[in-house]
């Protein structure tokens, strides 16, 4: 392999230096805490800030701005991940990833310290939304730095098994937060629970904060990237501009398919506010969809490495593709089942959209979009293509009760056949990438290296 260029490493320079099992230990606990913080956030946003960060006059104003506040912390993430990923790629996954942990724990904590509307009026949803800014910026480097991290210490064969493992602590740490709040509103008086108790689970991001610092300081740095970061060359990169002019397909594909996270919006975002807010009617109580996105999360622990290591014998493609379609398909009888009031029909869907067939997917991305993108530019690439598909994504919450408000006949079919037709385009991204099966990371660099001449030059 050539190396002259700062391209790549030999693995056998490096063999025997890896430590896959301590680098998905450090991306599986940090995930964990930061998506505590993230998922927090928006669980609470569906189902407590419309009625105390904003006015109440107007259910349907209320619930669309609150889950503005949800998608404004995916506004902020692709300047993180430019700003994030340039320090992970020019500096260190190691480095980024503990700046990124520290910054989230923080914001996080100060929304528990939030006065009300009621309390200070307009202050109070602009004070929430530079918070969830904040959020939004340091979350766009976790994922992307974590899973560089782990894939570069993998070996080829199981490196879809072991970067799973990042985001299977996304979900640990969505079921944290429920966990958190779980007992909150079931024991407390529903004035108490919006007034102080949801203020509980944000005030305990103080301990995020500390667990952060001690789990990410002891991480290593992949060998292959130690090597290759010695290389002046590659510091003199800005890596966004390489990833411009050298790899905009892929980008484009990579941000399409990021739309395949329409799933959850519809199911845990959406499904929530549909089956609590009273402005629809339906009835379900915030206690009894705390339970069901709880159970879709303990399903999706235990089938994310599952499918992360069948990813690695039958390829990532074919499960992104009917992952993502078939979780979009069946959203449609998810929404259905709440629009009948039987929950356990709604518990059966969850399980199935997106406990089992969304996790096809998510199991699989971030192997994938770290094999579309060279080593030098790795965490930038994954974390600009994913947060502007997030951003974009974001709003689909937001646009759906827009377009099925309160009142609307057939929220089902016509919120389930808009998430169908998103998934569909993000399938048609994934079948029109390459395939990795079967091809090592030096390969893949040989590849790319072949195929960007110009890419090796610098920028």
């Amino acid at each position: 392999m050539n190396t002259s260029a700062g391209d790549t490493i030999s693995p056998e320079a490096t063999m025997g230096r890896r430590n896959p099992r301590r680098a998905a230990i450090s991306g599986w606990i940090g995930s964990a805490l930061e998506y505590y913080d993230f998922a927090l956030y928006s669980t609470v946003a569906a189902l407590v800030f419309p009625g105390i960060f904003f006015p109440s006059g107007n259910p349907t104003v209320a619930i669309i701005a609150s889950l503005a506040t949800y998608a404004v912390g995916y506004v902020s993430r692709p300047l993180g991940a430019v700003v994030l990923g340039a320090y992970g790629d020019r500096h260190g996954r190691k480095k980024v990833l503990v700046f990124a942990m520290l910054l989230m724990g923080t914001a996080t904590f100060a929304v528990g310290l939030l006065p009300t509307y009621r309390q200070v009026g307009l202050l109070a949803p602009a004070l929430l939304v530079a918070l969830r800014l904040i959020q939004g910026f340091a979350v766009a480097g976790e994922l992307g730095g974590a899973s560089a991290m782990i894939v570069e210490h993998s070996p080829d064969a199981k490196r879809g098994f072991f970067a799973s493992f990042s985001l299977q602590g996304t979900q640990v740490g969505s079921i944290l937060a429920t966990a958190a709040l779980l007992p909150l509103s079931a024991m407390l008086p529903a004035d108490q629970f919006q007034s102080w108790g949801w203020r509980v689970p944000f005030l305990l991001s103080a301990f995020v904060i500390l667990a952060g610092y001690l789990i990410r300081r002891r991480v290593q740095e992949p060998p292959a990237y130690v090597a290759q970061s010695a290389q002046a060359a590659v510091k003199r990169r800005f890596p966004l501009l390489e990833l411009l002019r050298s790899y905009p397909w892929v980008l484009v594909r990579c941000i399409l398919m990021t739309f395949t996270n329409v799933i959850g919006m519809a199911t845990l975002v959406f499904g929530v506010s549909y089956a609590t807010q009273k402005g629809y009617g339906i009835g379900f109580s915030a206690g009894e969809f705390l339970w069901v996105t709880l159970v879709a999360n303990i399903v999706a622990v235990i089938l994310i490495p599952v499918f992360g290591a069948l990813s690695d014998r039958i390829g990532r493609r074919a499960l992104m593709v009917v992952g993502g379609v078939g979780g979009g398909l069946l959203a449609t009888a998810y929404l259905w089942a709440i629009d009948q009031r039987s929950l356990v029909l709604v518990f059966v869907f969850v399980v199935i959209v997106q406990g089992a067939l969304f996790q096809m997917w998510n199991a699989t991305f971030a192997t994938f979009f770290q094999e579309q993108f060279p080593l030098r530019i790795r965490v930038t690439g994954f974390a600009v293509a994913q947060n502007i598909g997030l951003m974009i994504a974001s709003f689909f919450p937001s646009i759906f009760t827009a377009i099925a408000p309160p009142g609307t006949a057939n929220v089902p079919l016509v919120i389930g056949g808009a998430t169908f037709g998103i998934c569909v385009v993000a399938g048609l991204a994934a079948l029109l990438s390459p395939d990795t099966k079967g091809k090592s990371l030096a390969d893949l660099e040989d590849e790319k290296a072949s195929l960007h001449p110009r890419s090796t030059s610098g920028v």
